[in-house]
């Protein structure tokens, strides 16, 4: 029993109340950014944002105390952070790409799919202890997402959500030829 114990509690590097600050922290902020497209009702919402970010912050966590590990320092074992990094972008990248969907002219999804790779980077840099990069980067979230958008159609460059036909919301461009202001016609 006393191995069982000791193996679940292993000793860590970084002390166990700072990762579970880390892991909190990477809750809450990918929460701030997934809370829009939760509001938005998109496909990835609140609990997708959290996951990604939490996932991301476990990932960059076990990378820094793989480090560290006596078991894996030798010769012929090389622990490198920055690979977990390219795997965990490469993953969330593919999860993101889930979310973007080209059906009859129209792109759809992109937003989503950023907000999830964002969410992504926010968990590493928390798991990694870089707080104020995290922090920063889900604020400036909070910044492109609500008040970029909400500009975006009180400038008309979009038209609220759920709201109207026209090209600039849905990405769709007039035939040749057809007039102005009218679409494809391929609804």
């Amino acid at each position: 029993m006393d191995q069982i114990l000791a193996d679940i509690l292993v000793s860590t590097r970084t002390p166990y109340p700072v990762i579970f600050a880390r892991l909190c922290g990477a809750i809450v902020l990918g929460a701030l950014i997934g809370i829009e497209r939760e509001k938005r009702q998109r496909p990835a919402g609140l609990r997708t944002h959290i996951l990604v970010s939490l996932a991301s912050a476990i990932f960059a966590v076990v990378a820094v105390e793989s480090v560290h590990m006596t078991s894996l320092s030798g010769p012929e074992v090389r622990i490198d952070p920055i690979r977990v990094v390219e795997a965990v972008t490469a993953g969330v990248a593919f999860l993101a790409a889930g979310m973007i969907v080209f059906s009859k002219g129209e792109v759809k999804g992109l937003t989503t799919g950023a907000g999830m790779w964002l969410a992504g980077a926010v968990g590493i840099s928390v798991g990694f202890g870089f707080w104020m990069i995290a922090t920063f980067a889900a604020v400036a979230s909070l910044i492109v997402l609500f008040i970029l958008g909400r500009m975006e159609v009180a400038l008309q460059w979009k038209e609220p959500e759920g709201e109207g036909n026209g090209a600039r919301e849905t990405g769709r461009h007039p035939a040749p030829g057809a007039p102005a202001g009218s679409d494809d016609g391929s609804r």
